[in-house]
């Protein structure tokens, strides 16, 4: 049986990570970006709105771990952390 070294375990870890950015990128973002553009107009959220916002906040908690190992991750994370907020918040208001 073969033993996972270190350099194979930060190998993969990067694959990893290379498949979130990407995934976040080509998916992700241009959703957010479009929901931002829908709570900024004054739109209120619709169930499948508030389902994608809510799942990509439980993806970021699940993976806000990477941080710890990665910290140049930190400052994106941070980014994402507010976006995620403003959509919040914004939608809150749009609601009353």
């Amino acid at each position: 049986m073969k033993r996972v070294t270190d350099i194979d375990l930060k190998q993969r870890h990067i694959g990893i990570m290379q498949s979130l950015f990407q995934e976040f990128e080509l998916h992700r973002l241009p959703r957010l970006l479009r929901l931002k553009d829908k709570v900024d107009s004054g739109e209120a959220v619709n169930d499948v709105d508030f389902d994608f916002l809510c799942k990509e906040i439980k993806d970021a908690c699940m993976t806000k771990h990477l941080t710890i190992n990665y910290p140049e991750l930190e400052e994106f994370c941070l980014h994402l952390g507010h976006l995620y907020k403003e959509l919040c918040d914004k939608a809150v208001e749009n609601e009353k």
